[in-house]
């Protein structure tokens, strides 16, 4: 008797440990949208081609700066074809907040993107709003 709950015990311990890998493997984040970019960019000091992209949220945040919301940025990766080709910072606003950060023209409601160069041709700009915040991706463009 002891050996079948020796057994059942190990049994039911393995199956959550798998179950948590598997959980751990398959969160890798969430989908925030399709972007299509113009220009070649860099995106974490590597180039990001012209194409369309899917942009996922990962978990993974940049340690906050002094006063900064430890929510306030997360790490955003850009896929093609399945694949991560690119990773970077993205700031993520409020709906409330939005207006005192972002000046310009904003993407046409939740679950849509815009995609801009700013003033100066410094960064390019990828602005997604979904589930009511905003996450807004600055990339400097590549040579």
């Amino acid at each position: 008797m002891k050996q079948l709950v020796l057994v059942g015990t190990l049994v039911g311990a393995l199956a959550v440990g798998v179950s948590a890998q598997k959980k751990m493997q398959g969160d890798s984040g969430s989908m925030l949208g399709t972007v299509h970019l113009t220009k070649k960019v860099m995106a974490d000091g590597k180039p990001l081609s012209p194409g369309t992209y899917q942009v996922r949220l990962t978990s993974d945040a940049p340690k906050p700066a002094v006063g900064e919301s430890p929510n306030g940025e997360k790490y955003v990766e850009f896929m093609r074809g399945g694949k991560v080709v690119g990773r970077e910072v993205a700031t993520i606003v409020s709906s409330s907040d939005i207006g005192k950060i972002a000046k310009g023209p904003r993407p046409k409601g939740n679950n849509s993107s815009r995609v801009d160069t700013l003033k100066g041709g410094d960064y390019v700009r990828v602005w997604i709003v979904k589930g009511g915040d905003n996450y807004l991706i600055n990339m400097p463009p590549a040579s």
